[in-house]
């Protein structure tokens, strides 16, 4: 093991700090690493293996298309493309996709639409576009991207930044109301704050932020790419607050964990602004990439997964609940996915990460002494418990 980690650490860039775990195989919630030790896979990815690893049918769907055809670029037509966008907008009740590959991909893709529709269809006069985001957030690390982060660490030495985005609290409708003006192309907000620790707004910000939006004739931006497709219990995390979105990002469990696919769907009107040259990606949409996400549409379609987040969610955050005041101080989250934090004073979040490895259950920290956990949604209420049994052992005081 100590082999791969050392040629790890002196050719690949040290832009994660990966637990010392070295992976070889992965099977429904379980991986093996190179000397056969089994774990429990308590972070799936951030959600990217929403349906836990190999999957057998987003198994036979890749292995079925990487016989036939896997990339033809964008300057040909494909048996794939057509099918995923029409299958992805009627699941999500959307009128257009655009298919890209990375997170960060259509994050960027939907800020580049929603300021192109602004100068278009809304009027706002070229260069003066502003889109209003939430403090905490994390939208991906691009150049773009970074400019309106407020972690420092994604921020420090990597300007200049990209101007016209105004930063608001997350959560604070006041705060909201006051950065919306007559040049505000959109807001971007994440329906629940991953990175963050698992953040969930206060009832009705969402419902607020439509009608705010709704009277600015600004758009309305969701980021569903760790929230959305049944982790929190909804196909769309959003769907909690009974609200619907212009524009949706959705990554991650889109492409099953086996390729890199995300989207952006939403109103005709607004992504029909693009037109050939503006916009592109040689990967985005490929035959590959579109075979395995119309599979995952397929699991997807039948409720089973957000049925299955919503009962083993009950189950995790009722049982993290029992350990606040006896190593946690707080437990957030919704669905299959929760923030937890570690009572002040005990160990930190990367110290509890490397103690539960050591037990056969794998998840990460952030911020400190925040874990995340996101099993895969296919994962047994057995398999479960066995997780949080373990969080319990590492955490309690």
């Amino acid at each position: 093991m100590t082999s791969f980690i050392a040629l790890d650490e002196q050719w690949s860039t040290h832009n994660y700090h990966p637990l010392p775990v070295v992976l070889t195989e992965g099977d429904g919630a379980w991986v093996t690493d190179v000397e056969g030790r089994r774990y429990l896979d308590f972070l799936s990815a951030y959600s990217a293996l929403n349906f836990g690893h190999r999957h057998p049918a987003l198994v036979e769907a890749a292995t079925t298309q990487l016989g036939r055809i896997t990339l033809t670029s964008r300057a040909f037509h494909h048996d794939q493309l057509g099918p995923f966008c029409a299958e992805l907008a009627a699941l999500t009740g959307t009128e257009m996709v655009l298919p890209m590959n990375s997170g960060a991909e259509a994050v960027e893709s939907a800020l580049k639409v929603a300021r192109k529709w602004a100068y278009e269809a809304k009027g706002i006069p070229d260069g003066q576009a502003e889109i209003v985001v939430a403090g905490s957030n994390f939208h991906g690390r691009t150049t773009t991207i970074v400019s309106f982060s407020t972690d420092e660490s994604a921020r420090a030495h990597f300007g200049p930044f990209t101007p016209g985005f105004v930063v608001v609290k997350y959560g604070d409708v006041a705060a909201l109301r006051d950065a919306i003006t007559e040049r505000t192309a959109a807001v971007l907000l994440e329906p629940v704050q991953g990175e963050a620790g698992v953040i969930v707004p206060p009832d009705g910000y969402f419902a607020e932020a439509r009608r705010l939006c709704d009277e600015a004739g600004a758009l309305l931006i969701a980021d569903e790419i760790q929230s959305g497709l049944a982790r929190t219990g909804t196909l769309l995390a959003l769907d909690h607050e009974h609200v619907r979105a212009d524009l949706y990002t959705l990554g991650k469990a889109l492409g099953g964990g086996i390729v890199p696919l995300s989207a952006v769907v939403g109103r005709r009107d607004v992504l029909g602004v693009l037109r050939p040259g503006e916009h592109g990606s040689t990967f985005g949409g490929n035959p590959l990439a579109c075979a395995v996400g119309r599979a995952v549409l397929v699991l997807l379609s039948s409720g089973e997964y957000q049925q299955r987040s919503t009962a083993l969610g009950a189950h995790l955050h009722a049982r993290l609940g029992e350990l606040i005041g006896h190593g946690l101080a707080e437990v957030r989250g919704r669905g299959l996915w929760a923030g937890i934090d570690i009572t002040p004073g005990g160990l930190s979040g990367r110290q509890a990460s490397e103690a539960l490895a050591e037990k056969g259950v794998l998840c990460k920290e952030t911020h400190g002494n925040t874990l995340r956990l996101a099993p895969p949604l296919m994962i047994s209420e057995e398999d479960l418990d066995t997780g949080i049994d373990a969080i319990a052992k590492v955490v309690r005081r």
